[in-house]
């Protein structure tokens, strides 16, 4: 650990956070709390994870508190924080120092000599999530940031006293080009975040800003079934593992897939040509299983046994919203994705349907006016691999809606292209109530989105 870089943060031994209630800010608030720095935060909205803040002994305002922010010595905000809050305005006003959260969970990886960074538009969470879980069973004691909930951590973040830190490099805003990394994993390359990038080459060309971030002593996985994320290679030095669902050429690659009722997969791995043993996975889809290559390419690098691999992989059971089981109401059973991007619809969908059930059923909330308007034929044909479709309101997040669209649009091009019969309710107690009254003896419910939506399934099931 740099000790030097560590003194750098606590010394301001008073820290404020505006957007605490993020998963990303929250796990900062903990790890600062447990180095002794006194934390504040503020967010708009009372959440669990707030709950759980101040539960540690965190002190959180909801809404804004600028009195607060004169006591402290530094303020960390969220890039979703506007210029005119009130907070940001005072802290100013007071000459208070003021960071970007990615500028300062940067300051954070430099206080590490190992800092791994998971990145790609999709499977973030759940991959950071086995790698951490391979990385305790092997008793190398990380510390840990991670963008949901995970049982086995009882958080979203763990205190180790080893020089490894893994945490997942979001690529929004380009943020991860900010991070000192020694490892990182590259997932996969997709249409996002399009409001700041505007095209898929400018999400081509921050990777490739990223990767050539790595010294060169040190690793690079990627996915080799992703060509955007295979072309990387050509632009670092540092060494590079591949892994694959199709690619024989590939470090990793999985064989004789099977899935059992739940749709928990089976399948034999084999690195560079020679078995290297039998895994199962119990979280659903065929996705998952590239998410476990992308676990075992990095771990292996690292020394890690394939008993240790298999046997954490075996433990996890998925992060928190990610194909979770919320319950079962009248014999239909009830999960909840954070799924908010077509492609990971598709993926979710295709896990679904290795389990059995009679009909399916999405509550799909679109996430931010512009990636539905970006996005809006690709969600209609993703939306279409479920049997009933009902939509509510858009989430917006960081968002106003300039953008001229609404969850009626959505609908409306859902039924013009596959005469679906999908339909819009904006209310959470009606949706329920609508689920309640139509859902049959065996079927399946889904709450799918980045939003709210998960409330429904609770609403449901009681």
């Amino acid at each position: 650990m740099d000790i030097s870089n560590l003194e750098n943060i606590i010394k301001y031994k008073h820290i404020h956070m505006i957007g605490v209630g993020g998963v990303s800010m929250s796990g900062i608030a903990e790890i600062l709390h447990n180095w002794g720095v006194v934390v504040t935060g503020s967010d708009a909205n009372q959440s669990e994870i707030t709950d759980k803040l101040q539960q540690n002994g965190i002190a959180v305002f909801i809404g804004s508190n600028p009195d607060v922010v004169k006591q402290a010595k530094l303020v960390v905000y969220s890039a979703a924080i506007n210029p005119n809050d009130p907070e940001l305005l005072a802290a100013k006003e007071n000459n208070i120092p003021t960071i970007e959260r990615g500028d300062f969970v940067g300051l954070i990886t430099r206080i590490y000599y190992d800092t791994i960074g998971i990145s790609g538009t999709h499977g973030k969470t759940t991959t950071t999530s086995m790698i951490s879980l391979c990385f305790i069973e092997a008793g190398l004691d990380p510390t840990i940031q991670v963008g949901a909930m995970l049982k086995q951590i009882n958080g979203n973040y763990r205190i180790g006293n080893s020089e490894y830190f893994i945490l997942e490099a979001c690529e929004y805003v380009e943020s991860f080009l900010k991070f000192s990394t020694r490892a990182e994993v590259i997932l996969n390359i997709d249409n996002d975040h399009l409001d700041y990038f505007k095209t898929l080459e400018n999400i081509k060309n921050a990777f490739i800003k990223y990767v050539k971030i790595l010294p060169k002593d040190g690793l690079l996985v990627v996915n080799a079934d992703d060509p955007n994320c295979l072309d990387l290679r050509d632009f670092c030095s540092a060494r590079s593992v591949t892994y694959s669902l199709e690619n024989p050429k590939s470090n990793f690659i999985a064989k004789n897939i099977s899935f059992d009722d739940n749709g928990f997969p089976k399948f034999d791995v084999y690195h560079n040509g020679s078995y290297y043993g039998e895994f199962k996975l119990r979280v659903p889809g065929m996705h998952n299983v590239s998410n476990a290559l992308a676990c075992m390419s990095l771990c292996d690098a690292y020394g890690i046994s394939r008993t240790h691999i298999k046997n954490a992989l075996l433990k996890f059971t998925g992060a928190h919203r990610r194909f979770e089981y919320i319950g079962t109401y009248n014999n239909f059973n009830v999960f909840d994705d954070y799924a908010h991007h077509p492609t990971e619809i598709l993926a979710t969908a295709k896990a679904m349907k290795n389990k059995k059930f009679n009909e399916s059923w999405i509550i799909f909330q679109p996430h931010t006016y512009s990636r539905t308007l970006n996005l809006l034929d690709d969600f209609a044909n993703a939306l279409n691999s479920f049997d009933h479709i009902i939509i509510t309101d858009i989430y917006a997040a960081r968002e106003k809606n300039t953008y001229g669209i609404n969850s009626e649009t959505l609908v409306n091009r859902i039924n013009s292209l596959y005469d679906k019969g999908a339909i819009y309710i904006s209310d959470f107690n009606n949706i329920s109530n609508y689920i309640k009254q139509n859902c049959k003896e065996n079927d399946i419910v889904l709450t799918v989105g980045a939003g709210t939506v998960e409330q429904v399934g609770k609403l449901i099931c009681g």
